[in-house]
């Protein structure tokens, strides 16, 4: 018989293993995700073949993710003119929230939001259950990290 511990372990278990097999996995090409920019135009994912592309997850409401953001600016800064960029994914709820996080953060590489948080499209094709989540991805679009 299953005690409540037992119980409690096990549906964590089978929730962990569901949210990570629902991830893309190392290798596999990327996802086409394409959403409005700040300034309303339409950024792809896949307009950015040929560079080496970290993939950034995050919110203006979340604590790490806005820690993240200062050592994404360096590694940004450092490598950029090496073919490197940011696409980062907002899954704020309100555009003036994100806005502003980008402003006080000083973000200076490519931003995209799909509003609507843990329900959005593109939260739930790329398996998104925790932020900040971040991909790496080589010239041709695949995961390699």
């Amino acid at each position: 018989m299953i005690n409540c511990k037992q119980g409690f372990i096990f549906t964590l278990s089978i929730f962990f293993f569901t949210a990570v097999s629902a991830q893309p996995r190392q290798g596999q090409m990327a996802t086409e995700i394409s959403l409005p920019s700040v300034s309303g135009d339409t950024l792809r994912l896949s307009s950015l073949k040929g560079k080496v592309v970290l993939l950034d997850f995050w919110a203006s409401w979340c604590g790490p993710c806005r820690v993240a953001n200062k050592g994404l600016t360096k590694l940004y800064t450092k490598f950029k003119a090496k073919g490197f960029e940011i696409y980062s994914v907002s899954l704020d709820e309100e555009k003036e929230n994100w806005v502003k996080a980008i402003k006080k953060d000083k973000i200076t590489w490519l931003q995209v939001i799909d509003k609507g948080g843990w329900e959005t499209p593109t939260a739930q094709r790329w398996g998104i259950y925790a932020l900040p989540t971040s991909y790496l991805l080589d010239k041709e679009g695949r995961l390699i990290a």
